[in-house]
């Protein structure tokens, strides 16, 4: 019969292989792999992309189409981010990039709106119509701010419930 210690020795060891699987699983369904061969780069210039690092998410119409794969900034300090594009999908060259936030809390991803002209951006290209992210303090503070206007206390301090 096997003494507790090593039956708690197996299962650990089981354990370990199983989620050591399931992270090589992950990791080729996933396909983190940005080779220039998937695809093509374009570049847009926002002036806040709050929240979007390497790796998020580019979309088309709620479908996964790319990745931010670079960061910069620009002599005027906006950002620069270098999205790669998978092959098959042609964007117009009046294509719009605008920054979303998954949800209220949720990861930020750039969608890419679809333009309607005829040519379409070449490899290495700049998309020139953006949106920068909304943050949501920004939002929160400007509808307190109107909110003390519509009562008249803009800028005095609000009156206190408390005598």
């Amino acid at each position: 019969m096997a003494s507790r210690g090593d039956r708690d020795t197996a299962i650990g060891g089981g354990v370990v292989i199983g989620g050591a699987l399931l992270l090589m699983l992950a990791y080729l369904v996933g396909g983190t792999s940005t080779d220039s061969a998937e695809g093509y780069r374009v570049s847009a210039r926002f002036n806040h992309a709050d929240g979007i690092t390497v790796g998020s998410a580019v979309r088309m119409s709620g479908t996964l189409v790319g990745r931010v794969i670079e960061q910069g900034l620009d002599p005027q300090y906006r950002a620069i981010l270098t999205l790669q594009i998978r092959n098959g999908i042609p964007l117009a060259v009046d294509t719009a990039a605008v920054i979303f936030t998954d949800g209220l809390l949720g990861a930020k991803f750039i969608e890419l709106k679809p333009g309607g002209d005829d040519d379409t951006l070449k490899p290495g290209a700049e998309i020139r119509y953006t949106q920068d992210a909304v943050v949501i303090e920004d939002l929160l503070d400007m509808i307190i701010q109107q909110g003390r206007a519509k009562r008249g206390y803009l800028d005095k301090p609000l009156p206190s419930t408390t005598n």
